[in-house]
């Protein structure tokens, strides 16, 4: 995946990792473009998360000599959260992905052994003579 800012430099890439995720501060303002690329032939399932917010600098705030650094500290608790919550819905994605797989590869496991049973009990049973009665 990469990451190109408006000027089409890059401002985060990475290869061949899963379950990664990342943040930047954007240097300026712009359209951000977001690369993804697989070049193996299996299907993968890609989910992200963007989040695009503003924390003001204090001279941008505080135009009033009665306002103080607390609104600069309130954007950036708002910014914090905005944050945890982006992570939350991301854990649950991902736990729900896990749980997917863990189950579909429990059952083909419990669909094999059974299979398998079944086969090592019916062996014996074929070799039985069967008798004629008379």
């Amino acid at each position: 995946m990469q990451v190109t800012s408006p000027a089409d430099n890059v401002v985060h890439s990475v290869k061949g990792t899963s379950g990664d995720k990342f943040e930047f501060k954007a240097p300026r303002s712009g359209m951000y473009k977001f690369c993804i690329h697989n070049p193996y032939s299996t299907s993968e399932t890609v989910s992200f998360y963007v989040h695009v917010g503003h924390i003001p600098n204090e001279h941008d705030l505080a135009k009033d000599e009665h306002l103080n650094p607390i609104n600069v500290k309130i954007a950036e608790l708002r910014e914090a959260l905005e944050s945890v919550t982006a992570e939350q819905k991301y854990l649950k994605a991902r736990d729900a992905r896990h749980r997917r797989s863990n189950h579909e590869s429990t059952r083909k496991r419990v669909i094999g052994y059974t299979v398998a049973e079944y086969i090592l009990l019916a062996i014996p049973l074929s070799k039985i003579p069967l008798s004629s009665s008379g």
